[in-house]
């Protein structure tokens, strides 16, 4: 539509007119009329089309705020709205959501959209109350949204039920897509979406939704595995819009020698991070804003500190904490403020406020770090900027060491600016991190054979391959495999299955606690936790069970300074009280190892010249002061230098190929550490690591296998517990370790040792 409707009917004439919103049904047409709209957007003009012919599977590809939600289901309630349907004959159309809030926040838009043809929706998750299910479940039919492991618990809970919930069912949609693929909970979707087709006897179109898909084949193969060539693919054609960018540089001074800092007591007035506090203040303050901090530590932190700059100056709070520890009361409370678009207010948050939860209108989004990916990087900045001719604003704040006599040569090179300054060159091209492939997933598809028994009440070998594996769900599993799984299962040892006489498989004793347990439906690691409660009887969220919390310990939770009162195991509580002082606790579970193509432009960013327009001064200086290390380590031709007792291997690649080597390395007696973009050695070793390096660039590659044995924990996913050794080992080196590329890795650091240096030369460190 190039112009507004001029009347509530939505129709519009003239020149221009969109022929995608003639084909929406009046109901849906008068709702857009209602939303003041002037146009759809180039990505809901084509999929509409699409959509209403209800033959294609469709991925919808467009930036944040583009309007992908309405590309889907404007066309799908005009195609539900036309539909002959009987009343309670089945849900009609299913949204699947990666998290709880997206699904509230998605809610009431559209039950807004949908009360304009009466068409019925329903949200189902582990918040909703189950008189509100349990209508759903008797009358179930339009648009039901939900998680993967409520569609898990639907399934398992009431699979004589499924064909009914299910029979009329036309359209899945998957947003956020790219959370799930590479995760176990995508392969756990996958399968979901196998078992619903099957359970509503015919095939359902799948609608894929993603502002970040690095590679549309790969994406098309996990939407419809076994015919990704039948796939429909949108991408957005609409233009940029304008960008603000920044790399704010900081150096932390060294305040402490080694040994000599504690987690005890108050928190260090860090002169680095109460910089960037003040920053973010003095340039937040007043605004609408969203502050990414990296770690729910972080958080904390942050939030404590901005507060407490707010209570010193006596203007009002308007920073809030928001992670996944906290309660949901409180994550909704900060949500709410920021919904109130004539108040000013920002949220620190990790993750959680990456995907597309509504908060309102935003200026600016801050980054504390390089951020754990590119794609995340990219859905961040997507947040701000969303009014027509603003701009999308993003600072990204990163901390380096001052250089002194102790700092080590990688800290020398500036790792944290430097993958920032890598990070946005490469989300400027538009390049997102691939999807990995070869992962078996072995977790989870025990998981899934567990849930395909108790779900039909027992199960064959073969329909257990039918709708696993032949289905592409698992396609790295061939039949040998998927034996090993079966009768590891079945192992006196484990026993999570049983055989019956008739070759049935049925649930064995551990499989029973296994299915029973409330956490079954998650395929991911959920941590036994304490409930956080304050003395005036306020849930403000949970703490891992092994987090060291001990009586009148003063910590910082929800942005705020407490006291710990009392533990009381027995409740699993931990009641506080509010209190001066108190450090952050340890959640865990922080940080990730950029991707390869991250490392290799990293390395182009110290090899370059060019000095990118987006750093402020000190940040300016630190890539300066990174070039220089990197050119006084010679590491333009050079891969491996001396400091101290250790030497520096500089392979370049990213974590998986990087473990390898380590690994390879071990297996030949050479002890390696991975420490960021360099591999340390003993200095002692020197002459064991070139012939290592020289026997792994002579043969094949290692087996990564035999690789993955090396490690002492190999345990990552739910159920790895069960696999043993072997398959455990299987499982680990086809997620964790690229053994194939260790030959040509080994090659090209031996053609970049120092020339005759042999010992090899030592960096020595000096002052300016």
């Amino acid at each position: 539509m190039s112009d507004a409707p001029s009347d509530p009917s939505g129709q519009v004439s003239g020149d221009g007119a969109s022929t995608a919103f003639d084909l929406l049904h009046e109901g849906v047409r008068r709702w857009i009329w209602r939303q003041g709209w002037t146009e759809l957007r180039d990505i809901q003009e084509r999929s509409i089309p699409v959509l209403l012919e209800g033959q294609r599977d469709l991925i919808i590809a467009a930036g944040t705020a583009s309007g992908k939600t309405e590309a889907a289901f404007l066309p799908i309630v005009s195609r539900l709205a036309v539909d002959e349907r009987k009343y309670g004959a089945g849900f009609e159309a299913i949204y699947i959501s990666p998290l709880r809030a997206l699904i509230n926040d998605q809610f009431g838009r559209m039950e807004t959209l949908c009360e304009e043809v009466e068409i019925p929706v329903w949200k189902w998750h582990g918040d909703v109350a189950g008189s509100v299910k349990e209508r759903a479940r008797k009358r179930p039919q339009g648009i039901l949204l939900t998680t993967p492991e409520s569609l898990e618990a639907i399934l398992v809970r009431r699979g004589n039920e499924a064909a009914r919930l299910f029979a009329a069912l036309g359209y899945m949609v998957i947003d956020e897509m790219h959370a799930f693929m590479d995760a176990e909970r995508g392969r756990q979707l996958q399968s979901l979406l196998n078992r619903i087709e099957i359970a509503a006897g015919h095939p359902v179109v799948r609608v894929g939704l993603s502002a970040t898909l690095a590679d549309m084949r790969t994406s098309a193969a996990f939407l419809r595995p076994p015919n990704p060539d039948g796939v429909e693919i949108l991408e957005s054609t609409m233009g940029s819009q304008a960008l603000r960018l920044q790399v704010r540089g900081y150096i932390q001074p060294r305040l402490k020698l080694s040994g000599e800092s504690s987690d005890e007591g108050e928190v260090p007035e860090n002169t680095a991070d109460m910089e960037i506090a003040r920053h973010l203040f003095d340039t937040l303050r007043g605004h609408r804003s969203l502050i990414f901090a990296g770690s729910r530590r972080n958080v904390e932190l942050y939030t404590v500190r901005l507060c407490g700059l707010c209570e010193a100056l006596g203007v009002p709070e308007e920073f809030f904490a928001h992670h996944g520890s906290l309660s949901r009361e409180h994550r909704e409370e900060a949500e709410r403020r920021l919904k109130e678009e004539d108040r000013p207010g920002s949220i620190v948050a990790t993750t959680t406020l990456e995907l597309g939860i509504d908060v309102g209108h935003i200026d600016s989004v801050s980054q504390i770090g390089p951020g754990h990916t590119v794609s995340g990087m990219r859905q961040r900045l997507g947040r701000s900027g969303r009014r027509a001719g603003q701009s999308s604003v993003m600072r990204v704040y990163t901390t380096e060491m001052a250089i002194d006599e102790r700092i080590h040569p990688v800290d020398a090179m500036r790792p944290s600016t430097v993958q920032a300054i890598a990070m946005l060159n490469l989300m400027l091209r538009r390049w997102n991190e691939p999807s990995q492939v070869g992962r078996l997933h072995l977790s989870t598809l025990m998981q899934q054979i567990l849930a395909l028994i108790a779900q039909h009440g027992g199960l064959t070998v073969k329909q257990g391959w039918n709708r696993l594996i032949e289905s592409r769900v698992f396609p790295e599993i061939d039949q040998a495999l998927y034996i090993d799984v079966l009768r590891r299962m079945k192992h006196p040892e484990v026993k999570l299955i049983e055989q019956a006489p008739d070759g049935t498989l049925l649930p064995g004793e551990e499989g029973e606690r296994v299915i029973n347990d409330r956490g079954f439906y998650a395929v991911f690691m959920t941590p036994d936790e304490f409930k956080v409660v304050t003395d005036r009887g306020r849930s403000l969220g949970t703490l891992p069970v092994d987090n060291p919390v001990m009586p009148e310990q003063l910590i910082i939770f929800a942005g705020r300074r407490w006291r710990v009162l009392e533990i009381d195991n027995q409740r699993r509580e931990i009641l506080v009280t509010r209190a001066y002082g108190g450090v952050p606790p340890k959640f865990g579970g922080e940080g990730l190892p950029p991707a390869d193509e991250v490392v290799a432009e990293m390395r182009r960013v110290y090899e370059d010249i060019a000095v990118p327009r987006f750093l402020d001064k000190v940040a300016l200086e630190l890539l300066t002061e990174a070039r220089e290390m990197f050119d006084h380590l010679g590491l333009r031709h050079a891969s491996l230098r001396r400091h101290e007792d250790e030497l520096l291997l500089f392979p370049w690649v990213g974590n998986r190929a990087q473990l390898a080597l380590v690994l390879a390395l071990a297996s030949h007696g050479v002890t390696a550490n991975s420490e960021g973009i360099a591999v340390t050695v003993p200095a002692k070793d020197e002459g064991k690591l070139i012939a290592a390096l020289r026997a792994l660039a002579a043969g094949p590659g290692p087996d990564a296998v035999v690789l993955a044995r090396l490690v002492p924990d190999m345990k990552r996913a739910k159920y790895d517990t069960y696999l043993g050794d072997e398959l455990l080992a299987r499982c680990y080196a086809s997620e964790h370790i690229d053994a194939a590329r260790v030959p040509i890795i080994a090659d090209d650091l031996l053609l970049r040792l120092p020339t005759g240096a042999t010992p090899v030369h030592e960096v020595k460190m000096t002052l300016q």
